[in-house]
């Protein structure tokens, strides 16, 4: 497992007063320093350890975002009058529900 293909994020937390460095394949790790350098190289020493601590467990180990295969497609349920709303607009625009939905998601 190459800890570098994980997906990392560096943000201020108003809250700590420090940059908070995360991991989204390990949600419940999280790395605080004073700078955004440090809090990412924490949160890659912990994501280390840990994958190190599962692979010794047998443990499954999260694979990468980035690594992942997505077909492009998945379900999502709204109620009905979303529904209704969204086919009017695509019909106005001429323009398969599916296709106005994937141009909204992607702004």
């Amino acid at each position: 497992m190459n800890i570098d293909h994980y997906t990392y994020r560096v943000t201020w937390s108003q809250e700590d007063s420090e940059h908070v460095a995360l991991c989204a394949e390990f949600p419940s790790l999280s790395w605080l320093a004073p700078t955004p350098e440090k809090a990412l190289a924490g949160i890659r020493r912990v994501i280390s350890e840990v994958v190190v601590d599962m692979q010794a467990a047998g443990e499954a180990i999260p694979e990468a975002l980035a690594e992942k295969k997505y077909s492009g497609r998945f379900i999502v349920r709204v109620p009905s009058l979303v529904h209704r709303a969204l086919a009017t607009e695509a019909a106005e625009q001429g323009v398969s529900i599916n296709r106005l939905v994937s141009a909204k998601l992607a702004t």
